[in-house]
């Protein structure tokens, strides 16, 4: 019932930017926890940020140079992503944690590729 399109991805260079738009679709309230992740070639999906009402938290790698901001009338969470590194080049996916009865479940879009390279 839940939805997740990101978009914004591409090639970009080394210290360039991009901002990432993940659009929602369904029942999602401001209180819900969304979030940024990214997985690159041969490794596991790693937490890039995520936000809730008047709360962010940041990757390590991510702070002073990634944004995690949203639109709730828009359902939708961004993600600035400046001084970008060969390192940062990976599949971007958004999620989105949504109570449920039996506790609470992860929706995930379908990700889009940021690949940093000169």
């Amino acid at each position: 019932q839940v939805q997740l399109v990101e978009s914004g991805g591409g090639l970009v260079q080394p210290g360039g930017s991009l901002r990432l738009s993940c659009a929602a679709s369904g029942s999602i309230f401001s209180f819900f926890v969304m979030g940024w992740y990214r997985q690159a070639a041969g490794k596991q999906r790693e937490l890039v940020a995520s936000i809730s009402r008047g709360t962010t938290n940041y990757a390590t790698s991510a702070k002073g140079r990634f944004t995690i901001s949203r639109d709730n009338a828009k359902n939708t969470v961004y993600l600035q992503m400046n001084s970008l590194e060969p390192e940062d080049t990976a599949v971007y996916y958004c999620n989105v944690e949504v109570p449920r009865p039996t506790g609470k479940y992860l929706y995930w879009g379908q990700g889009t590729q940021v690949t940093v390279s000169s």
